[in-house]
């Protein structure tokens, strides 16, 4: 479990703010959950949501694209999961570098919640239910908005 320094709530208030919250549908129970989590968080936060789902993982950075031009933070959800074939590593790996470039090119925190598993438990253990282990959803969401807060401290 990778937390230490991830930024608390209650450091995080952004009223005022807007956050895309982009889900994909492909694992549906997964995605529900984290998208379940990001959107709670982004609302104790104070920030407004707006949300989109997408088939899969490999829309997910055209729509945050589109998301990023008028909100304040995007939150990128989805999860694949190892199969038994390459297309794992090409689908995570271009996920990966859009969501990237899309925050880059857009000066827009993104966050990248995009579970990346060799097996459904894993992605159960990280999705924010009640006994997982990790939330995914929400830290997504709150690196995204502490990202923009700090952001837009900066001047010009």
């Amino acid at each position: 479990m990778a937390v230490a320094g991830l930024p608390q709530l209650d450091q995080i208030q952004t009223p005022g703010y807007t956050v895309g919250i982009v889900t994909a549908m492909w694992n549906q129970e997964i995605c529900d959950q984290l998208h379940a989590r990001a959107k709670a968080t982004a609302k104790q936060a104070g920030a407004k949501v707006i949300e989109v789902r997408v088939p899969g993982a490999l829309e997910l950075p055209v729509v945050a694209q589109k998301l990023a031009r008028t909100c304040d933070a995007v939150v990128a959800l989805g999860c694949v999961i190892r199969g038994g074939t390459p297309h794992f590593d090409y689908v995570c790996d271009s996920v990966t570098q859009g969501l990237t470039r899309v925050a880059l090119d857009a000066e827009t925190p993104v966050g990248n919640g995009v579970l990346t598993c060799n097996e459904q438990q894993q992605a159960v253990d990280r999705a924010g239910f009640e006994d997982s282990q990790e939330d995914k959803g929400a830290e997504a969401t709150l690196a995204a908005l502490y990202s923009a807060k700090a952001l837009n401290a900066l001047p010009g």
